[in-house]
């Protein structure tokens, strides 16, 4: 069985740090690329960073610099390290694997239960 396991949320003053991981299990981790998205309440979902199986990186623009993808195939698990965070990063995170058609990212389809995260003075 498929699971995805995100831990790692929490609050956070403005400027400060997080690390999230996303442990996955029931699957081969290293064929897939990964993905991570946030919703924030009231808004839609959005992709906020993928890394593809050759470990190529991309970013919401409004994340890019401070936001570093990564993952670790032999603990099938991924990280998303978040830096300089803003009031405007709160949301819940949500990792997933999937593929890439073309330069688009599309996930599987599977979902983990998400980690919060909160930026407040």
């Amino acid at each position: 069985q498929v699971q995805l396991v995100e831990s790692g949320g929490g609050l956070v003053q403005p400027g400060g740090s997080l690390k999230l991981s996303c442990a996955i299990s029931g699957t081969m981790f290293s064929s897939f690329a990964m993905g991570w998205y946030r919703q924030a309440p009231g808004k839609e979902r959005e992709l906020v960073a993928t890394i593809s199986r050759s470990f190529s990186t991309d970013y919401l623009s409004s994340v890019k610099g401070r936001f570093t993808i990564s993952r670790d195939n032999a603990k099938n698990t991924g990280y998303l390290q978040m830096n300089s965070l803003q009031p405007e990063d709160t949301a819940d995170y949500y990792c997933t694997f999937g593929t890439f058609l073309g330069s688009k990212y599309s996930p599987t389809g599977r979902w983990g239960q998400g980690t919060q995260v909160t930026v407040s003075s």
